[in-house]
C-alpha cells in the first residue's frame, strides 16, 4: 500500500481547528487551546461549524464534514487539528472527501472518537495521520511536559520519535507475550476498530502492529470487542500487540472483598496470549494526561520481552 506524509510543522505554520465529532462542552477550552498554539508561534483558523452544536454532535453530520474537506483542500493551512472526540466520527465517513485529502496531504491529529477517520484516512488515501490530543488539552491544566514533548516530536522533528518510554516510571508495563516483532503502526480507540468491521473502513492488521485503548468500558464489554476482533480475524493476523492504558475499565459494581468477575488484566491475557504475539499492557496510548502522539502508517518495532515499543520512522517529510 502506498504511503504518502504530510509536510512537517515548522513555528509560523497555520494549524486549522475542525469539530468531526462532539461539541466541546466548555467553548472557553477552544480559546484557551488556540492561545497556547499562538504562543508557540503558530497561526489558526477555525472551522466555520466548530462551535456548532446538534444534539451530542458538533452540527450536522454535512457541516462537520464540510470543515474537514474544507481545511484540507485550504491552501493557507498546514495542519488539522481536531477539538476534541466525543462521539460521531463514523457518520461523517460517507461525507469526506478522500480525493481531496490524498491531494493535499497535511498533518491530521486527534484520537478517542477520532480512530474512525484516521482509519479510513490511512486505507482510502495512504496519509500518515496522528494518534495524539486535541484542542481541549492544550491548555496549562491537561498540557503536561510529557504530551507536549511527545507531541513536538512527532509534529516539529525531523527524527524519529524513539521509544515510547512511560511518563511516570512508577508505572507498570505487562508483558503479555515475550518477542519481538516490526511492522507499521495501526489502531487507536478499540470501540472505533471494531466499529469498522464490516465497512469499506475496516481495519487492516496483518504483518502490523495493532495498538489499542479504551475508556469507562467494564471488561466484559471489553471481551465482547475483544472477542469480535479476533472472529474477524484481526488479532491473530497482526505481528505485535501494545495495549495502551485503559482508563477506568473497571466492573462497574464488585465487591473488593470478594472479586467475582474477570479483571482486564484476565481479559487481555485470555484473548492475546494464546496467539503467542508479541504484547504488551500499559504504555500512555490513551485517555491519560500524559499522552504519547503516535504518527500511523510508520515503522514501528517492538520488543515485547523487555517492554518496549519504538517507533523507527519519522511521521512527516521535510
Amino acid at each position: 500500500m502506498k504511503k504518502i506524509k504530510p509536510a512537517r510543522l515548522k513555528k509560523g505554520d497555520t494549524i486549522g481547528i475542525v469539530a468531526p465529532a462532539s461539541p466541546l462542552y466548555n467553548k472557553s477550552d477552544l480559546v484557551r487551546g488556540i492561545r497556547t498554539l499562538e504562543e508557540w508561534g503558530f497561526k489558526v483558523i477555525v472551522g466555520e461549524h466548530v462551535n456548532a452544536r446538534y444534539e451530542y454532535l458538533a452540527g450536522t453530520d454535512e457541516q462537520r464534514a464540510q470543515d474537514v474537506n474544507l481545511m484540507f483542500k485550504d491552501d493557507r493551512v498546514d495542519a488539522i487539528f481536531v477539538t476534541q472526540g466525543g462521539y460521531g466520527s463514523a457518520r461523517i465517513l460517507r461525507y469526506i472527501d478522500f480525493d481531496a485529502i490524498e491531494q493535499n496531504p497535511k498533518i491530521f491529529i486527534g484520537y478517542s472518537d477520532i480512530t474512525a477517520l484516521h482509519l479510513a484516512i490511512q486505507k482510502l488515501t495512504g496519509l500518515v495521520s496522528f494518534h495524539g490530543p486535541g484542542m481541549a488539552g492544550f491548555n496549562p491544566e491537561e498540557l503536561t511536559e510529557y504530551r507536549k514533548n511527545q507531541l513536538f516530536k512527532a509534529l516539529l522533528s525531523s527524527e524519529s520519535i524513539g521509544e515510547i518510554e512511560l511518563a511516570d516510571k512508577k508505572k507498570w508495563i505487562n508483558i503479555i507475550n515475550p518477542g519481538e516483532a516490526r511492522g507499521e503502526m495501526v489502531g487507536g480507540n478499540l470501540t472505533l476498530i471494531c466499529s469498522t468491521l464490516g465497512t469499506p473502513y475496516e481495519i487492516e492488521t496483518e504483518g502490523k502492529i495493532l495498538f489499542f485503548e479504551e475508556l469507562d468500558t467494564e471488561p466484559w464489554v471489553m471481551d465482547h470487542m475483544l472477542s469480535h476482533l479476533l472472529n474477524a480475524g484481526k488479532l491473530q493476523k497482526a505481528a505485535g500487540i501494545v495495549v495502551g492504558e485503559c482508563k477506568d475499565c473497571e466492573p462497574y459494581k464488585h465487591n473488593p472483598g470478594f472479586p467475582v468477575t474477570f479483571s482486564l488484566e484476565d481479559i487481555l491475557e485470555e484473548y492475546i496470549k494464546p496467539l503467542q504475539i508479541p504484547a504488551i499492557y500499559g504504555l500512555p496510548l490513551g485517555h491519560t494526561k500524559d499522552l504519547a502522539t503516535i504518527p500511523l502508517g510508520v515503522q514501528g518495532f517492538l520488543d515485547a520481552t523487555i517492554g518496549k515499543l519504538i517507533i523507527e520512522e519519522c511521521g512527516t517529510r521535510s
